[in-house]
């Protein structure tokens, strides 16, 4: 019974927004801030944030295998991931900078 339920409420979830849906003229793009000092403004505070994030990282890092220096390779490899993800993040608004920015 339980299952029957889930799967109603699930069937519904997706078929009640559909039904909803009216033709509408489309939306009008909202006015971007179009200044590439702005822009460039708001990566260099990604970029620097991210730098302190990494240098935190890498400090954690160091602290942790001259904690214990037999796990330095599994730190080492935790910290190589996060230092990747902190850089996918500044790419990402590098991205975004020249997507929105005009």
């Amino acid at each position: 019974m339980a299952k029957k339920i889930v799967l109603i409420a699930f069937v519904l979830l997706l078929v009640v927004p559909a039904a909803f849906a009216q033709a509408t003229e489309p939306a009008k793009a909202a006015p971007m801030f179009g200044n590439w000092s702005l822009a460039a403004i708001g990566l260099g505070i990604a970029v620097g944030l991210a730098g302190l994030g990494q240098g935190k990282i890498a400090s954690a890092a160091a602290e942790g295998i001259a904690r214990n220096p037999g796990a330095g390779g599994a730190v080492q490899t935790a910290m190589i991931i996060g230092l990747a993800f902190v850089e996918s993040l500044v790419l990402f608004i590098w991205v975004m900078l020249f997507l929105f920015a005009k």
